[in-house]
């Protein structure tokens, strides 16, 4: 089998795929200073496009160096935290990542906010997100061969949409609780994804070049239905994608606290690097 799992502790058999539940890998070290995630620092940082200027949020870490070239994860968050405050978008995932060992987090961490009746999957916001994820890159010396993407529910249809156009861009992704076919709710147009092919899940494997992928969903999700991940990973696996898959069994929509809180996550993660 294609998928590069080292340890499971279960199958669980849907036609015509296999899905795997991964088991917690390595426990946190000892010296991890673990945090309450709401007490993971951000800073705030702005960009300015044509006339108008976009609040965002930045995770920095405590041990950054300028003699270094950190590893850079984009963040994109879910539909409830759209807004212009420019802080809302982390108060759910990534900080749970950030909380396990949050005075030795490796990363930074960049995480922009949708305006209100945007997505992730439209040109313009891929365009400033892009834009914001470069602006962090230069002013931290970001490693851009080890940049790395990350989103929940909206975010998680955002992971997938801007893999498949900017595949050069990613050394591994990690959506969480998304899919290619948007539900009725989020009114949005078939043209924004792969959703409008024949077989939309097929196209997107086909976009995805060789990019390690770590998928998360939960199995009772009321939202965005389990299927999209599992027909994603199918056409995947058809492929021989490199792609691990994690299905909370009993989990709904909020998949991303289990996510989010795996302690192999991270170690995953950076164990990737870009060729160029």
């Amino acid at each position: 089998m294609p998928m590069k799992i080292r340890r499971f502790v279960r199958t669980f058999l849907f036609a015509p795929i296999v899905v795997l539940a991964l088991a917690a890998q390595a426990a946190p070290s000892a010296h991890a200073a673990s945090a309450a995630p709401d007490q993971v620092p951000f800073a705030s940082r702005t960009l300015t496009m044509g006339a108008n200027t976009y609040k965002f949020q930045v995770f920095i870490p405590k041990h950054l160096s300028r003699k270094t070239n950190p590893p850079v994860i984009l963040f994109l968050h879910g539909i409830g935290e759209r807004g212009t405050d420019g802080a809302q978008q982390t108060k759910n995932g990534v900080r749970l990542l950030i909380a396990q060992d949050v005075d030795n987090f490796p990363a930074v961490v960049v995480c922009p906010q949708l305006q209100p009746e945007t997505r992730w999957t439209q040109p313009a916001v891929e365009e400033l997100t892009l834009k914001m994820l470069d602006q962090c890159i230069a002013e931290f010396h970001g490693d851009t061969r080890r940049v790395y993407l990350t989103g929940l529910s909206l975010g998680g249809y955002g992971s997938w949409e801007m893999a498949r156009k900017f595949p050069s861009r990613w050394a591994a992704i990690a959506p969480v609780c998304g899919g290619v076919v948007f539900p009725a709710w989020v009114g949005a147009a078939p043209e924004e994804t792969t959703a409008s092919e024949k077989d939309p899940y097929a196209a997107l494997a086909q976009s995805l070049p060789a990019i390690p992928i770590w998928d998360f969903h939960g199995e009772a999700d009321p939202t965005v239905p389990v299927s999209e991940s599992r027909q994603i990973v199918a056409s995947l696996l058809a492929r021989k994608a490199d792609i691990r898959y994690s299905e909370y069994p009993g989990v709904g929509h909020n998949s991303w606290d289990n996510a989010y809180a795996e302690p192999g996550l991270l170690p995953w993660l950076l164990s990737h690097k870009r060729a160029n």
